[in-house]
């Protein structure tokens, strides 16, 4: 797993390689834009929202949802990455933190109407994953959702061909999303859009 010192000497050309990556259909990032689209549109549902954006990066889609009018709170573990976001989203209320250990206090005292996150929660073992996501709920308003674009499969057969497909460059490091088996997990409804052979998008409600 890459850590913070990692990010921060990625931070420069994450976008870009991100680019590489989805340009040709590759794993880890195929469908990358189009995940964050689909977020973007579910978010844009409600108009001037509060969202909680974990793992924002350099804020390509946070910026977006900021520029029509959202009300940014953030967290990131890259120093480097937060400063580019900051820039874009002067007034966003963006955290160093490191979501191992849970949340910021001053995010746990807030409501959303959305919380998202893309490419981050993969770092987190399933186990975690699903306390992670359960600490979520109560940081909900009435109605919210909870949005997440990732690395991700429908079964684990389908994450098995990606990983044989991709062997030379595939991070065992890191824990991908397998949907049948979050599912089950989850106490809370779940919907799955798969968009494309390694990634896809969760809806999660209470």
């Amino acid at each position: 797993m890459l850590t913070n010192q990692g990010f921060n000497l990625w931070s420069d050309n994450y976008d870009q390689t991100v680019q590489v990556s989805e340009e040709n259909h590759l794993y880890p990032f195929a469908g990358y834009k189009k995940i964050l689209n689909t977020i973007f549109n579910e978010v844009m549902q409600k108009e001037n929202s509060k969202v909680l954006d974990i793992g924002f990066g350099t804020g390509v889609l946070t910026s977006k949802l900021y520029a029509n009018g959202h009300q940014i709170d953030g967290v990131d573990f890259s120093s480097k990455m937060i400063s580019i976001a900051q820039s874009k989203m002067p007034n966003a209320n963006l955290f160093e933190w490191d979501i191992s250990v849970g949340l910021p206090p001053e995010i746990l005292e807030n409501k959303y109407d959305s919380i998202i996150s893309t490419y981050t929660l993969h770092h987190l073992t399933d186990e975690e994953k699903i306390s992670f996501i359960t600490d979520l709920i109560p940081l909900l308003k009435k109605g919210g959702k909870i949005v997440i674009g990732d690395i991700s499969f429908e079964n684990r057969g389908k994450l098995d061909k990606c990983r044989q497909e991709s062997i030379e460059y595939w991070d065992d490091d890191e824990f991908y999303f397998v949907h049948d088996e979050i599912k089950s997990s989850l106490p809370y409804p779940c919907e799955f859009h798969s968009i494309s052979h390694c990634g896809g998008v969760f809806i999660i409600s209470e």
